[in-house]
């Protein structure tokens, strides 16, 4: 893990309250898919956020960071970066990183920007030689919540061993996907759990209890894996 003061290099919307951020670092830098920045907002003060970009000696991290009004806590960050062009990161972090050895399926569960965690996984696993099945939920309330969902599609139809599922819990009447929340998505379409490892990134409430109840229905918590459940 390295402190790093890192460029602005831009901030651009993915959608009115979700941003694409990326910081030029002044040295290149290596870390896992799945790992995690940390802004340094003051000596007791480090936020964190999953890196979005596929893992590669690198002098550019991407992050995407949902911040509205009343979440002070992520638009505090976006008002320092612009302030000053300029943010104090801790980088790499987390130990829910792609585990390249297994030979188990992989299952990807995102909850709103948890998205950037499983979308640099995705993006490691598809670049490598590995034949074995990904498979993506991404929930979020409305459609419009998930900003890169054309762009998950296209690579389904091109990668055979990928398999990508779009859920919503608002969803209108010309909604083809999965509706209601995600985790019960995953359960009713995936009857052997224990038979793969699973990546999940979103709301502790989220990840709580996509622990409890899969591990109800036979999956070892070795085979989960999510930066949140050592805070729950």
């Amino acid at each position: 893990m390295k402190e790093l003061l890192c460029r602005v290099a831009a901030i651009e919307n993915l959608t009115p309250s979700v941003f694409r951020v990326l910081l030029t670092l002044p040295e290149p830098i290596e870390f896992l898919a799945g790992q995690y920045a940390q802004v340094i907002m003051g000596e007791r003060d480090k936020r964190p956020f999953s890196i979005a970009s596929c893992p590669s000696k690198t002098e550019q991290l991407e992050l995407h960071i949902g911040a509205t009004a009343d979440n002070r806590y992520a638009m505090e960050v976006l008002d320092k970066m612009r302030a000053t062009g300029e943010v104090r990161i801790e980088v790499p972090l987390g130990n829910a990183w792609y585990r390249e050895d297994s030979e188990r399926p992989l299952i990807l569960i995102a909850g709103g920007t948890g998205f950037s965690y499983t979308w640099s996984i995705l993006q490691a696993h598809l670049r490598s030689n590995s034949t074995r099945p990904i498979t993506l939920y991404w929930g979020g309330r409305k459609p419009e919540d998930l900003y890169l969902d054309t762009q998950l599609k296209k690579l389904s139809d091109q990668h055979a061993n990928m398999h990508y599922c779009p859920v919503v819990e608002q969803a209108p009447e010309t909604w083809h996907g999965a509706q209601g929340l995600v985790h019960n998505a995953v359960m009713a379409e995936q009857s052997d759990l224990n038979e793969a490892d699973i990546y999940v990134a979103g709301r502790f409430e989220m990840v709580r209890v996509i622990r409890d109840a899969f591990h109800a229905q036979g999956l070892p918590l070795s085979q989960l894996y999510g930066d949140a459940l050592a805070f729950i």
